[in-house]
């Protein structure tokens, strides 16, 4: 079982109470920042604190380790001091200063019952290159648990932590290991299987303290991070970014309907190269895990090519892939979203033959379009901002190419957008085209799924459109992958159903 500590950050003292109380009613632990508070009267917090039916960690963080109020030294100390009648249950977490400081020859009386006290450092910008010496120094002091909170970049900043992980397992250490950031999420999730001594989860989207912090409710719905063991398969999505992806939620709602150990984690990857050989391939990883495959998305598709063993036909004419199964010592490379995209046409218009398309973009969801709409024997231009990327993937395909942005796509039976324009964020009031430019288009089809309904949906609309979003794809193309997985078939609604959930909230 896992353990959860939920994070408590308010400014008031009379607010303390209650997120107390919240807090304790859903966590294993409870952390009380104190550094949070505006006002810090230390015999009122330690009545309050041994009135807490639940076990503690009290903290009250150093400006430079991430605290919210100014706290030097002197006050630190003061504090501390005061505190030396919290319960026995508690743990109180202190920087490494302060531990030498405590637990020095000359260091005055502090009465502590060390097996209770955490050990600290953070590092809010990057992982250190002595992240080894900086362990040595903390296992030197007679602090109970260590605790070190390095920043990831990129997901392959998170196997330094996993290397300390199982470093305090062999020494036979309690560590608390994290990698912070959305490029550090597996280590949150993984940690507890491989010996962390907790992890962190907010109380509500928001309350954090911490980059990276995920909620309670995500760690125990979503990954089921009680369920996790060392002989969990891991399956994950690789991009950049992937924060906004709903596969993690429509591929864990699945193997939590199929009652099979496994989770879906997003993979924040910057350099997928340096991923694949020290993360992924089998023969060459440096991290001893169950990955059992990966989605890839942009921008991805094309540059994990030349790491894999075996690549489907279909992926090397297409140029991208989208799915990466682990076989034995292999990685076998597959394009889903080809079927994806074509299954949710086919349904709505039926035979393709001679269907008049029109593609805007030229990434790696264009270039499976097109490819799945020649299959069809669909007649098919490719329009993209950049001509020149239109042409090559025109050439490539024997398909023509078009300017863009287009004075009108009249003429054409079916537009589709293969674009990020309409994404949620920033480029949500954004569109390839407006209804005038639509006008007489028999349907609209936008492969973004996030909103549902984008500008470009609506703008089809108003035009007279048939349309389509991107929702159908995303779960034709991911039960697909499921079954290359897990040689198991999902159940739709069950994904459908957690899609929807996760957009409306």
């Amino acid at each position: 079982m896992a353990t959860v500590c939920v994070p408590v950050c308010v400014r008031h003292p009379d607010e303390l109470p209650g997120a107390l109380d919240a807090a304790a009613a859903v966590a294993d632990l409870v952390e009380v920042r104190a550094d949070c508070l505006t006002i810090v009267d230390s015999m009122q917090l330690l009545r309050l604190f041994n009135a807490i039916k639940r076990p503690l960690i009290v903290t009250l963080r150093s400006s430079e380790e991430g605290g919210r109020n100014p706290h030097d030294l002197e006050s630190r100390r003061r504090f501390w001091k005061d505190l030396s009648g919290l319960a026995a249950e508690n743990f109180i977490d202190l920087e490494l200063d302060l531990v030498d400081e405590f637990s020095g020859a000359d260091a005055g009386t502090l009465p502590v019952e060390w097996r209770r006290v955490i050990c600290s450092h953070h590092d809010f910008d990057r992982v250190p290159d002595n992240l080894d010496q900086i362990f040595d120094r903390m296992a030197a002091t007679p602090a109970g648990v260590i605790k070190i909170a390095v920043t990831a970049r990129d997901a392959i900043d998170c196997l330094p932590v996993f290397g300390l992980l199982d470093r305090a397992q062999r020494d036979g250490r309690q560590l608390l290991a994290i990698a912070m950031g959305q490029a550090g999420l597996m280590t949150r999730i993984l940690g507890p299987a491989r010996g962390a001594f907790l992890t962190y989860g907010s109380i509500s989207e928001g309350r954090g303290t911490a980059p990276g912090q995920v909620t309670m409710a995500e760690l125990q719905e979503l990954y089921r991070i009680d369920r996790i063991d060392r002989e969990t398969r891991i399956f994950g999505i690789i991009g950049q970014p992937v924060g906004h992806s709903l596969s993690p939620h429509i591929h864990n709602a699945s193997f939590a309907a199929l009652g099979l150990n496994a989770v879906f984690i997003p993979f924040e990857v910057g350099d997928a190269v340096s991923f694949m050989r020290r993360m992924v391939h089998p023969a060459k990883r440096e991290l001893d895990w169950r990955l059992g495959g990966l989605s890839v998305t942009a921008p991805h598709k094309s540059t994990v090519i030349a790491e894999l063993d075996w690549i489907d036909p279909a992926c090397l004419e297409i140029g991208a892939v989208n799915t990466i199964v682990v076989r034995d010592q292999e990685l076998h490379g597959y394009n889903t979203d080809a079927a994806g995209f074509i299954a949710p046409l086919r349904r709505a218009l039926g035979p393709l033959k001679d269907a008049r398309c029109a593609v805007v973009g030229a990434g790696g969801a264009a270039r499976a379009c097109v490819w799945a709409l020649k299959q069809e024997d669909a007649s098919t231009a490719i329009f993209a901002r950049d001509q020149g990327q239109a042409e090559f993937l025109a050439q490539t395909f024997k398909v023509r190419a078009e300017s863009f942005p287009a004075a009108s796509f009249n003429g054409f039976d079916i537009v589709i957008n293969a674009t990020p324009l309409g994404t949620h964020g920033s480029r949500a009031d954004e569109s390839i085209a407006n209804a005038q430019q639509l006008a007489g288009v028999r349907l609209a089809y936008d492969l973004v799924y996030n909103p549902s309904e984008t500008k470009f949906l609506r703008e089809a609309r108003a035009a007279g459109c048939k349309v389509l979003d991107g929702m159908e794809m995303l779960l034709e193309q991911g039960i697909e992958q499921f079954k290359l997985w897990t040689g198991t078939q999902p159940d739709i609604e069950v994904m459908r159903s957690m899609a929807a959930r996760k957009l409306r909230s």
